[in-house]
């Protein structure tokens, strides 16, 4: 491959105790919980609004949040949720046990009353926020980060910093460093599709589903299978999430993946979008013509963000593996814990591929109610490094546990033990990698956050 060289003298912004990258729901809860210690963050984030996949990929349902006896998903995401709902920008159905007891329930939402909550909540807490920049390169050695190169409408600049969190969902601060990571079809045999999804309007929801909440492969599978069984589709893909009824006339639409999409190649990346929009108008036909209640649907927009499910994770000092999860694990070092299924969607539409997914998620990947696994802090830190984290999607897992903690409430608990472990090394002089755990529990819980391990360790849990 040809290359360039590239050189040029650029602008040294002011100094930050912490910079998060993302502001997706694992990079906001990572800079409101420094914030709000005191630290003096920065949040950067490539498009112009907070929220992430739950804004700008309009991916509007928070996945389980309890285990049907009690909320495990606390803390600051906690705070969130309820605050877009006592703002009435959650589904008109929604009540708090949605949230806060039920098991696995999703709480559909506005997305413009997320991002209005989360702008509310950053500047609360005294964090800076730039959007439309983002981070292309990285001045670190000797597993330490010393700096950022970012680039927005202003041009280049170079951000120093203390500390840095890695909220990209695709590990790009990370991959910048140099740090390991795995690649989704590079490591892997196959990589989950995205979908671009979807928010459509007039729909009679009094005829268009049975439980008044949710409308998807419970209530609306025989419609999907006729219309495939009669050549609607150019393709034949059963498994649809469907539509989560976010107004008394409006839904969020999560159909249509967009196979072999690779998210970390831009060529492949543009042609998904591509794809995904022309799916979209797919799905509306659909609904118009096989599903009662949805005759006069009319399709608002597509997402402005690709709903990418798998992408880059981390190396970290702990891997998260799908043994932990059947064994119900807890670790001492646990900053979470979670309930949701092993969800890792079709890899294709073929038969065999869709009895997979849903032997997988209705059996052999769900977890009881009352049930629960513990999300250890050591997947958090890429291994060996001083002042770095990851939060979110990006965070160290095997992939069937990356199908259940990939999703917002997950991210935004890691995003807060993050932040928070960053004000800890800012106070302390403890480092990433070599943080005491014990401390950092307690000031989790000390934020609300539901943490029910009875013995501590001041180690954290490592591979």
């Amino acid at each position: 491959m040809k290359t360039y060289e590239f050189k040029r003298q650029i602008a040294i912004d002011k100094t930050y105790d912490l910079v998060v990258c993302g502001g997706g729901p694992s990079g906001c809860s990572a800079a409101i919980a420094a914030g709000r210690l005191g630290a003096k963050v920065l949040l950067i984030d490539a498009v112009g609004c907070l929220g992430g996949m739950g804004s700008s990929g309009l991916v509007t349902a928070f996945d389980p949040m309890a285990n049907g006896e009690v909320g495990l998903v606390r803390g600051i995401m906690g705070e969130i949720v309820q605050r877009v709902h006592d703002r009435g920008f959650t589904g008109p159905h929604v009540t708090p046990e949605f949230w806060g007891k039920k098991y696995h329930c999703w709480t559909p939402f506005n997305a413009e009353g997320y991002k209005l909550i989360l702008d509310e909540m950053c500047a609360d807490a005294g964090v800076e926020v730039r959007f439309f920049t983002r981070v292309i390169d990285v001045d670190a050695a000797n597993k330490t980060v010393n700096g950022i190169i970012i680039n927005n409408i202003e041009g280049h600049q170079y951000i120093p910093a203390r500390m840095f969190i890695d909220a990209t969902g695709d590990a790009v601060l990370t991959d910048l460093c140099g740090a390991a990571c795995r690649e989704a079809g590079r490591d892997t045999p196959n990589i989950m599709p995205p979908t671009l999804c979807s928010v459509m309007s007039h729909i009679d929801w009094s005829r268009a589903q049975r439980d008044q909440t949710h409308t998807g492969a419970s209530d609306q599978q025989e419609y999907l299978n006729q219309a495939i069984d009669d050549g609607f589709f150019s393709h034949t893909d059963r498994h649809m999430p469907g539509l989560f009824k976010i107004s008394p006339t409006m839904a969020a639409l999560n159909a249509g993946h967009v196979f072999k999409m690779n998210a970390l190649n831009c060529r492949s990346l543009s042609d998904g979008m591509v794809r995904g929009r022309q799916l979209a108008q797919e799905y509306l036909a659909f609904y118009r013509k096989y599903v009662p209640g949805c005759e006069k649907m009319e399709h608002a927009t597509t997402a402005n963000l690709m709903g990418v499910r798998e992408s880059r994770r981390i190396v970290g000092e702990y891997e998260l593996n799908i043994h932990d999860y059947l064994a119900r694990r807890q670790f001492p070092d646990q900053i979470g814990v979670f309930n949701k299924a092993v969800d890792i969607h079709v890899y294709d539409d073929s038969p065999e591929e869709y009895a997979r997914f849903c032997e997988e998620y209705q059996d052999r990947g769900r977890l009881h109610p009352g049930e629960c696994f513990g999300i250890p802090y050591g997947i958090l830190v890429p291994k060996g490094w001083q002042n770095l984290w990851t939060a979110g999607r990006c965070a160290s897992s095997d992939v069937q546990v990356h199908g259940s903690i990939r999703v917002q409430p997950a991210a935004s608990m890691m995003g807060q033990a993050a932040g928070t472990a960053a004000v800890q090394c800012l106070r302390t002089g403890q480092v990433a990698c070599d943080l005491n755990t014990a401390q950092l529990i307690e000031q989790l819980r000390r934020g609300d956050a539901y943490l029910p391990q009875s013995d501590l360790s001041q180690t954290m849990t490592r591979c």
